[in-house]
């Protein structure tokens, strides 16, 4: 039986965090510093949480965090720099949360970008993939010792339903060989999220760690920074008048809802490996359903396969030198 809540798509994250109490608690949320991290960040921290800001950029993230501490009366919002766009950066951060931290009792791998220019990291890999997902892999296996150390632990995967634009093509995952699409690139690196997930609770449930995917729903935040403005009329993002469309119906504070969830629901504990949206378990996607209002539903059987997630598992291992 799919996992339910009484929480809904218009739940936000201060909803559902309510009456939990992470006081000892220690939680790590990549790209705080903006959109839906700020608002996860936000709601862990109103919890009592101790809450570490994994940002690119430090200024930014400390003012964010300066204003957390203010906001939430909760002063354990701390930064560390993250480019996940670099191995090296990675593998620094990591080293860094080592040597304060011992244990982190969740992880919330929500930064990424979309439908970038064609372009490839600073160690070779086509840049969302490699950021999306590869920096994710890297992050958290080298953050593994501290998530075992705190287990059972959780961990969350923020995908997407543009993770229906593409499965993983194994043979040419770098698009070295065929045209590059920004929009199939960015389903490809999406789906490997998902399979993360999978992938994630398949080696460590165990050992008390396990991962869902979030799909956090339609909403408008610096995510959409690539795309031009004439596109968001022809892909329905917008109306004739410039207004947002029913596509859009969340604001951060609901976006971050279902990320929060799978971080603290008692109905998930020892629970990995499933597709999570509208702090619901979601079913496939049905492709009858209206593409306006209904084209952020449902998984594609792809993306929770197990096979296609070791496979995936295994390659990232090799590309990322563990």
């Amino acid at each position: 039986m799919p996992v339910t809540s009484r929480f809904n798509a218009q739940s936000t994250a201060a909803e559902v965090i309510a009456n939990h109490d992470l006081s000892g608690k220690t939680a790590l949320v990549t790209g705080a510093s903006s959109g839906l991290g700020v608002e996860t960040a936000r709601a862990l921290l109103s919890a009592r949480a101790e809450v570490i800001l994994a940002v690119r950029d430090a200024e930014k993230g400390e003012h964010v965090a300066r204003d957390l501490r203010t906001v939430t009366g909760n002063d354990k919002a701390h930064v560390l720099v993250l480019n996940l766009g670099s191995l090296a950066s990675i593998r620094q951060a990591a080293e860094q949360f080592s040597g304060r931290w011992s244990k982190l009792d969740l992880l919330i791998n929500n930064a990424g970008i979309m439908a970038t220019p064609h372009g490839y990291t600073t160690d070779g890999f086509e840049l969302q993939f490699g950021t999306n997902h590869l920096g994710h892999y890297l992050l958290t296996l080298l953050l593994m010792p501290a998530l075992q150390a705190a287990a059972p632990a959780r961990v969350v995967a923020l995908s997407s339903s543009g993770h229906r634009r593409s499965d993983i093509h194994f043979e040419d995952i770098q698009y070295r060989q065929r045209p590059y699409d920004r929009w199939e690139a960015y389903g490809q690196s999406k789906t490997a999220d998902a399979l993360f997930a999978v992938g994630l609770t398949h080696h460590f449930a165990r050992h008390g760690i396990t991962a869902n995917a979030v799909n956090p729903g339609g909403i408008h935040t610096g995510l959409q920074q690539h795309v031009p403005q004439e596109e968001w009329r022809s892909v329905g993002w917008v109306d004739e008048q410039g207004n947002l469309t029913a596509r859009f119906n969340k604001t951060p504070e609901q976006g971050a809802a279902t990320s929060i969830w799978a971080a603290v629901a008692p109905e998930l504990a020892g629970i990995g490996g499933r597709y999570l949206e509208d702090c619901n378990e979601a079913g496939p996607h049905d492709s009858s359903e209206n593409q306006l209002t209904e084209a952020f539903h449902g998984y594609m059987p792809y993306a929770l396969d197990p096979e296609r997630a070791e496979r995936l598992w295994q390659v990232s291992q090799d590309l990322v030198g563990l």
